[in-house]
């Protein structure tokens, strides 16, 4: 069974749009990270979905290469987030002004 290009485009839009919201709405530092890792998800979808439709696999290696992002900016994303719980006690996003000059 085959999926349309339409649908699966849709799907990526609706998710993208999930992570933005989640992103923007929330004040927690985690829920900003998954929002920012559903955005990347949805991007790689589409990428996915593209390259399936046009018969190239130029979309399914830069696919890679957002899990490669993905995986480093879960890393480094965490620690930030482990220092900031830390130091403040809290995941408030507005209570992480330490790197402030």
């Amino acid at each position: 069974m085959i999926v349309p290009y339409g649908n699966v485009l849709l799907l990526a839009i609706i998710l993208f749009l999930l992570g933005a919201v989640c992103s923007i709405s929330r004040r927690n530092l985690l829920m900003i990270l998954i929002g920012v890792e559903i955005m990347l998800n949805a991007a790689g979808l589409a990428f996915v979905a593209a390259s399936l439709k046009w018969r190239l696999l130029d979309g399914q290696a830069f696919v890679l290469f957002i899990f490669a992002v993905a995986a480093s900016e879960v890393a480094v994303g965490l620690a930030l987030i482990v220092y900031s719980q830390r130091r403040t006690g809290s995941l408030n996003a507005d209570q992480y002004n330490q790197m402030k000059g």
